[in-house]
């Protein structure tokens, strides 16, 4: 029969507190790399090299790596590629320090184990995505869903961050909750619409690439549209939140707003000077931003003690 050892409430409490502090530096990492993913992965479009590894999940149908054949596109591509598994070492790093975390009697360690989760399966079937995206010659709409689920996983890296030290909050009022999910969706239709705009425009990510068949002009003004309709609801929040005293959604609709002047001051830069790539890189960043600062405005409306 074995013998059950009770541990010290002040040992097992410390054992708790060191698994979180592993916890949350890697939860940060995972932000930081899928944001960084999206830049990455922009270059590669904006250098054409889109094709530069013609096939997946092999580079070539002879190899799995980039050779001299195929010149510093095929170099940029399969940079990238390698790229993804360091997302993949970080995303199982944040999820074996938060399953460490629960089993030291973290009470909410079940919830930063199922946030982690998602985070580490977004990452594969992200490279799968992306494997589609090369096998349908980088058909735009599918280079579309490949960087909107990486938009996904970065709210999702914010909604762990918020689990893991969140900031006493009292809850919106009804009122104000619904103005911030009309905020967040319209979000969504932006970031959704900026990617019709940039399937429709020049950086296919690869000469011979197909575009939508769509305006881009007519197009950039669907999307500018769409942006002043954010700005607006942004604002209506950062007013609500300001004449009812809530602290933390302030700060969060300051922050949206913030970085969607911004992406306007970039947009329209870019739009008037034939969208030089560096600008377009600054924009898919502004893009990545945009996500995790619209999922921490909704959880900032939400209560927290």
């Amino acid at each position: 029969m074995t013998q059950q050892v009770d541990i010290p409430a002040g040992e097992r409490r410390g054992a708790v507190d060191r698994a979180a502090a592993v916890l949350w530096p890697a939860a940060i990492a995972n932000l930081v790399a899928n944001i960084a993913i999206v830049v990455t992965g922009g270059a590669v479009r904006l250098t054409g090299s889109g094709l530069g590894c013609p096939t997946w999940p092999r580079c070539t149908e002879e190899s799995y790596v980039a050779h001299g054949a195929l010149g510093w596109h095929g170099a940029i591509e399969f940079g990238n590629r390698m790229l993804t598994f360091v997302l993949v070492a970080i995303a199982i790093g944040c999820w074996l320090a938060a399953l460490a975390s629960r089993r030291r009697g973290d009470a909410g360690g079940g919830r930063s184990v199922l946030l982690s989760t998602v985070i580490a399966l977004g990452i594969p079937a992200q490279a799968v995505i992306g494997g589609v995206t090369v096998l349908t010659d980088l058909n735009p709409w599918v280079v579309a869903l490949h960087l909107l689920v990486s938009m996904a996983i970065i709210g999702v890296c914010v909604v762990l961050l918020d689990h893991l030290r969140p900031v006493p909050r009292p809850a919106a009022s009804p009122g104000l909750w619904w103005t911030v999910v009309a905020t967040y969706v319209v979000g969504w239709v932006v970031l959704y619409l900026g990617t019709v705009v940039t399937g429709s425009g020049p950086h296919s990510g690869d000469l011979d690439s197909r575009r939508t068949g769509l305006d881009p002009q007519v197009m950039s003004h669907v999307h500018a549209a769409a942006v002043y309709a954010l700005v607006a609801v942004t604002v209506a929040v950062l007013f609500l939140a300001v004449r009812s005293r809530l602290a933390v959604l302030r700060r969060a609709a300051t922050l949206l707003l913030a970085v969607e002047l911004l992406q306007g001051v970039i947009g329209f830069v870019q739009y008037f000077n034939d969208l030089p790539e560096l600008l377009v890189g600054l924009h898919m960043l502004g893009a990545a931003l945009t996500s995790a600062a619209l999922a921490w405005l909704v959880l900032a409306a939400r209560q927290r003690d």
